[in-house]
């Protein structure tokens, strides 16, 4: 029968073999370096540096002969470490080392001779760093020393950043340099190495927001979008002077603040003092913000889901409706229904309303896109920087003022757009008709109610569109006018507007999506869609409907020839 079982003690053998392996090959590397101490005084510096486990014999060649050859060449470090050795050549000093600087720096000068160096991770050798980094960059290391983190590094922590830990070890690149972490393209991200670090933030009380809050600020949106102009962290709190904001050397201390972003912003904080600068939900958010965010989580979902509730009855009920009505199925294949032709958009308006959803969409689709710049769809802008977005942006907001502005001056100027648009007055009317028809799409009230020709469906959506207009074009110019605002008033002002501008652009967003495109598209009566804003005739026709005792039939309903409304 074949033996199934383990060997006793086979685990402790195996183990004991490769014990004496590993010993057998430490005391052979050191025998070797034993008799290289017998004539040499290096092997009590060897012991105590990186290369105690390396043999002699590894970097120094022809040793066993006696006595050693004269012109030796001196070990190359790269025959053990060539992935540094790459890396440096690559870097500023291995380039300048090959254009012919020979006070370049080299492995020994940083490292110390090969057999004292120290341990690159250990302690010793981090708090040398800017001292060995000082030897050619004096008034850098004297800044380094007397920043936050050099005076952390004094304090003997040993988590604070160093030379090395922004700007790379062996393969150190000019700022200037794309692929360096210290351009102004990855500063945010070697920043965010350490304060965007949670343990390290909740072990030195750091704030941890800080890099989030950069991220969803302009300057963060647009370094995201490829602007390599725009403000990183380095082009407010400095380089290697970087001080705490309470110190009054800091480029970040309040009174300080007006020349910091005035270099950006000329004339920022000149009336009045810079406020919050990084931005971020919760206790430390300004009292605005904080209105403005949980106003605006209240209605947008509010609105849009009770509009979802009324599209979603609606949608059902003319479903089954014309799956049971014969006329109403004959309709469906393309015959024509009885009824009045209805009028709903004259020329003019059909121009107003081609140049608005124009405009609208390229809002939405650029706007957007500096929120969320990865997205696929944002990609075609983000050429030259993104700056390609901004202008597209600007001038749809442009056309879409010129279109608010020509709406307002034709309701003045034309009698007959004015008397169309009186139509859309709200009533207290619709009021009741609004609550009669939501009642009836969700099912608590059994007979249909009816709707006046120009309901409060198209009022509610005129008088909105009406309302976030002013909203975004007011918010829109403070925007573009941000050097102004921040010379003019508070900064929280530009705040508020950033908030109220994104929120109300979702809300109009999701509206147009969910409430008009439903009317003109999604609605069984006029799907696949209401050739209104083209011909100015609605396929939908004007009926006698069956009206609840409570809602009288009101106003005249329109007919038409042409652009021409007549009563009939």
């Amino acid at each position: 029968m074949p033996f199934r079982g383990r060997v006793p003690g086979a685990g402790a053998v195996v183990a004991g073999l490769l014990t004496w392996v590993v010993l057998a090959s430490v005391t052979a590397s050191a025998a070797d370096n034993s008799a290289c101490a017998a004539c040499h005084d290096q092997g009590a510096k060897l012991e105590k540096s990186a290369h105690a486990s390396v043999a002699c014999a590894s970097c120094h060649l022809k040793h066993d002969g006696y006595p050693h050859p004269a012109n030796v060449p001196k070990p190359a470090c790269s025959q053990c470490h060539q992935g540094q050795e790459t890396d440096y050549e690559r870097g500023v000093h291995g380039q300048a080392v090959k254009h012919g600087n020979a006070a370049a720096p080299g492995c020994d000068l940083c490292h110390g001779a090969a057999h004292e160096l120290l341990r690159p991770k250990s302690a010793e050798f981090q708090a040398k760093v800017p001292e060995t980094c000082g030897m050619c960059h004096s008034d850098v290391a004297a800044q380094f020393q007397n920043s936050v983190h050099g005076k952390a590094l004094a304090k003997g922590i040993m988590d604070a950043p160093v030379c090395t830990d922004c700007h790379g070890e062996h393969s150190i690149l000019a700022a200037s340099n794309e692929a360096s972490p210290v351009h102004g393209d990855h500063v945010r991200e070697t920043c965010a190495n350490c304060h965007g670090n949670v343990q390290l933030s909740r072990r030195f009380g750091l704030p941890a927001d800080r890099v989030v809050s950069f991220d969803a600020s302009f300057h963060g949106l647009a370094a995201k979008a490829g602007n390599q102009t725009v403000a990183n962290c380095a082009s407010c709190h400095g380089v290697h002077n970087i001080l705490p904001s309470s110190d009054p050397r800091s480029t970040i201390y309040p009174k300080n603040l007006a020349a910091t972003c005035g270099k950006c912003h000329q004339g920022a904080g000149k009336r009045f003092a810079i406020s919050q600068v990084h931005v971020a939900e919760g206790r430390a958010e300004a009292a605005p913000l904080r209105w403005v965010r949980q106003f605006y989580l209240l209605v947008i979902p509010l609105t849009i889901g009770l509009m979802l509730l009324h599209n979603g009855g609606d949608w059902l009920r003319k479903l089954f409706r014309m799956r049971g009505d014969g006329a109403a199925a004959r309709f469906r294949d393309g015959f024509e229904a009885p009824g009045t032709p209805n009028v709903r958009m004259l020329r003019f308006e059909r121009i107003q309303h081609g140049l608005l959803v124009l405009s609208f969409f390229t809002l939405v689709w650029t706007g957007f896109a500096l929120k969320y710049p990865d997205q696929w769809w944002a990609r075609s802008l983000m050429f030259r920087e993104g700056s390609l977005r901004g202008v597209v942006h600007r001038v749809a907001a442009v056309v879409f003022m010129a279109v608010t502005l020509a709406h307002g001056l034709s309701l003045v100027v034309d009698r007959r757009l004015r008397l169309h648009w009186k139509h859309l007055i709200p009533t207290v009317r619709d009021g009741r008709e609004a609550l009669a028809n939501f009642a009836y799409n969700v099912g608590i009230r059994s007979a249909p109610p009816g709707r006046s020709a120009h309901s409060y469906i198209e009022k509610a959506e005129y008088w909105a569109v009406v309302w976030g207009a002013m909203v975004m074009i007011l918010t829109g110019l403070l925007l573009w006018g941000n050097n102004l605002m921040l010379a003019m008033f508070p900064k929280v002002w530009l705040d508020v507007a950033t908030s109220v501008h994104f929120y109300e652009a979702v809300l109009a967003t999701l509206a147009i999506v969910v409430w008009h495109f439903y009317t003109v598209i999604f609605d069984p009566e006029v799907y696949p869609m209401d050739t209104a804003w083209l011909t100015g005739v609605s396929v939908k026709k004007i009926q006698p409907s069956p009206s609840a005792p409570e809602l009288p039939e009101t106003e005249p309903v329109p007919a038409a020839t042409g652009d021409r409304i007549i009563s009939s």
